[in-house]
């Protein structure tokens, strides 16, 4: 499968997952707890699990998609999930959309393209195993105990651990099976993935859906992209290098936009839908 196809098939599971974990982590009990605790009672809820498997096919055709694609494109693509998430709560539940939200997609759309034109295919470089492990593992471990003292900032925080597993997918992607299921930034991938689903849980609790997910969503793709083309090798196509800049700018933006704009319809206010 190639890259590019498995950044589709990965996007539009991202938002069949986003739809789903709204409606059931709304309707979830409010009860005291950090987001582990939020995980373990959601985890007894349906549609909560069927939108975690979705989310975690997004995953995998994402690591595929990462195997020849650099990380400024692979995470603008999933982004962008948020977008089709919310042409999927218009046409399934009934959410209402606006002029300025069209036009949102409409702008993300056009990033996307830009930064498909201007990515060009390549392996990542190898990063050093023992600083990788110590600076993700940092920043991993330090993302819920600051979930904990700055809850209005639980979506960024689990934007920041899902980069962690963004830049680590990008290191061992491509590396035979064996491989990748012994290397270390492999099972550091499985608990940045953890924690950062535990921030978002929470999260989709404090503030509206969108919003969450969209300052989640920016975050992993600025910290992804800077990491990528600083760190990792990712390459841009001579000479349009501007397209890049541009398109991550109306990707980023039409995200944070979307999230601080979209409202889902009264009815499923009152009903307690959510991410």
């Amino acid at each position: 499968m190639s890259g590019h196809l498995a950044l589709a098939v990965s996007t539009v599971l991202y938002g069949l997952g986003i739809v789903a974990q709204t409606v059931a982590a709304r309707r979830a009990d409010e009860r005291p707890g950090a987001g582990l605790g939020l995980l373990a009672r959601l985890a007894a809820d349906r549609l909560y699990l069927l939108g975690f498997s979705c989310q975690c096919g997004g995953f995998g055709f994402a690591f595929l998609a990462r195997e020849e694609l650099p990380l400024y494109l692979v995470q603008a693509g999933s982004s962008c999930a948020v977008g089709l998430a919310t042409v999927i709560g218009v046409l399934a539940l009934g959410w209402r959309v606006r002029r300025v939200e069209i036009a949102v997609l409409l702008v993300m759309a056009c990033g996307l393209l830009l930064l498909t034109g201007a990515a060009a295919p390549s392996t990542a470089r190898e990063l050093p195993l023992v600083p990788a492990l110590v600076v993700l593992g940092i920043l991993t471990l330090a993302v819920l105990p600051l979930a904990r003292t700055w809850k209005a900032a639980t979506p960024v925080l689990a934007g920041i651990a899902f980069a962690v597993v963004a830049v680590a997918a990008r290191n061992v992607a491509g590396k035979p099976l064996v491989e990748i299921l012994l290397h270390p930034l492999t099972w550091l991938m499985v608990i940045a993935a953890f924690v950062g689903q535990a921030c978002i849980a929470t999260a989709l609790q404090r503030v509206s859906a969108t919003s969450a997910v969209a300052s989640m969503d920016a975050t992993t793709v600025v910290i992804g992209s800077i990491a990528g083309l600083a760190l990792m090798g990712d390459q841009i196509t001579p000479g349009r290098e501007w397209w890049v800049a541009l398109g991550g700018l109306l990707v980023v933006g039409g995200v944070l936009v979307l999230g601080s704009v979209t409202k889902p319809a009264p009815d499923l206010v009152a009903a307690g839908a959510g991410r």
